[in-house]
């Protein structure tokens, strides 16, 4: 086959690829699915939605518009986890429904970031509720704070005539992030069953919709996808493509010039990439995990110990013998390190201070 002919050939091909690939390989926005009750990752809902069920309560995944949710005989708790940072201020449609004596928590409203830790303990009559954030609202009055401290509201309610509406800073007060915080999933439990018995989670947010609305709503078809798909840019490209193409085969450019292919250090490479597959997957448990056995095994063979992991008690008093130091720090490294909680960021960035503090009287 001559070379303009391949040319041709790999240049047509690569036009078919960037079509293919612009109709069906779009990225996939994962984030709409944060706080979703089919959710089972960290960020979602499932394990509280489990939890609900299992207690007998009556609750029902809503996957339709806001505005199709007809109150029958008493009022309606609809709880909306929010992906996004939403506004507290609600629209027509929104403050109507909450008017009529139905209830609407939404979990994961805006508020500014104070000094507050990241992680606290905040009281309830449930028990201690975890919450992770700095985000309060501070242009809450003391009666409507529900849960809160000195830095502001971080749940608090709002009357609007009959109903009540409760905002919550945080979208993650009941995530299945917090299975080890019961307290997190009775407290929320607690706010849904206020005012009615009837409660509603809004999926439609999320994404998920009952197959009379996608009919209604024309998704699932075909000529409806491609109807749709933004095909003015794709042609564009593929007529650049093919102009350059055009190109290629009527001009010379002039000799190949071989490039220096850079070096690539792997290991490094894989680390990193390693690393930000753990952040995004928040899995600290891991990491304290790995580093923390290696920390101590490092130490064991510069204290002249061996490979072979010593019980705490043990390598605390070859420590104070050895470097003459307080065991207090390193009895606390290796006390987080066995703590069977997920540490925070900040949690975790301290816990390795603590170490490179170690290695640093080790050497000295």
């Amino acid at each position: 086959m001559k070379r303009s002919n391949r040319l041709a050939w790999m240049g047509a091909i690569a036009i078919a690829a960037l079509i293919l690939l612009s109709l069906f390989a779009a990225p996939n926005n994962s984030k709409i699915h944060v706080g979703s009750t089919y959710n089972r990752a960290p960020d979602g809902y499932g394990a509280w939605y489990n939890f609900m069920q299992n207690q007998g309560i009556s609750i029902e995944r809503w996957q339709k518009p806001f505005s199709e949710i007809r109150p029958e005989n008493s009022p309606v708790t609809l709880l909306v986890v929010s992906s996004y940072p939403r506004d507290t201020t609600l629209d027509s449609q929104e403050r109507e429904w909450v008017e009529k004596g139905n209830t609407l928590v939404i979990l994961g409203v805006g508020g500014r970031v104070t000094e507050a830790d990241f992680s606290t303990l905040q009281k309830s009559p449930q028990g201690d509720i975890k919450i992770d954030t700095r985000r309060r609202n501070k242009k809450v009055s003391q009666k409507q704070i529900d849960l809160g401290d000195r830095f502001g509201a971080i749940v608090w309610q709002e009357k609007y005539k009959q109903g009540n509406i409760i905002f919550s800073t945080t979208p993650y007060l009941a995530a299945n992030a917090y299975q080890d915080n019961f307290s997190n999933f009775k407290y929320l439990a607690d706010l849904v069953q206020k005012n009615s018995k009837t409660i509603l989670v809004d999926e439609y947010i999320h994404g998920y919709k009952d197959a009379d609305v996608r009919q209604k709503e024309s998704e699932g078809d075909l000529s409806t996808f491609f109807a749709k798909t933004p095909l003015f840019p794709i042609l564009i490209q593929a007529g650049i493509l093919l102009l350059a193409l055009i190109w290629a085969q009527n001009r010379r450019f002039g000799k190949l010039v071989t490039l220096d292919t850079p070096f690539t250090d792997n290991s490094e490479a894989y680390i990193q990439a390693l690393a930000l597959v753990l952040q995004k997957a928040d899995t600290t448990d891991f990491v304290i995990e790995m580093v923390g056995k290696q920390e101590q095994l490092q130490l064991q063979k510069a204290l002249g110990l061996g490979q072979i992991p010593l019980e705490h008690k043990a390598l605390l008093n070859v420590w104070v013998e050895k470097t003459g130091a307080s065991a207090a720090d390193l009895d606390a490294v290796l006390k987080l390190q066995s703590r069977k909680q997920p540490m925070s960021e900040q949690e975790l960035l301290s816990w390795l201070g603590k170490w490179r503090t170690i290695r640093s009287i080790r050497n000295s």
